[in-house]
């Protein structure tokens, strides 16, 4: 059973993946370290201010790191919080269905 701080720190990660834009950010920076600048050109739609909230969001569910290099500020992901979240919700239910579709290809073949 989970404990009421794995249970926050969950509902963070996914309070931060439930929006598109937030993931499109974690898609950039799944590339490579980001300016905020560089993320702001990647997502053109948005204002600076925009932004500067999703990465205050996905900071806060430990999704980013930020470090700041003179007034650069670079963002860094961290998977871990997205390792915890597969661990609990996604391997042992999909496990089953993998299982599952295991035996079929092998009664098809």
């Amino acid at each position: 059973m989970t404990n009421s701080k794995e249970d926050e720190e969950n509902e963070a990660v996914f309070k931060a993946l439930a929006n598109t834009d937030r993931r499109r950010i974690l898609d950039e920076l799944r590339q490579e370290p980001r300016t905020t600048s560089d993320l702001c050109e990647a997502l053109p739609r948005l204002d600076r201010t925009t932004v500067m909230q999703h990465l205050r969001v996905l900071e806060s569910a430990r999704l980013v790191i930020t470090q700041r290099r003179g007034r650069v500020r670079w963002n860094y992901l961290d998977v871990a919080p997205i390792q915890s979240v597969y661990n609990r919700w996604i391997k042992d239910y999909a496990a089953p269905g993998a299982d599952l579709l295991e035996k079929l290809r092998a009664e098809i073949e």
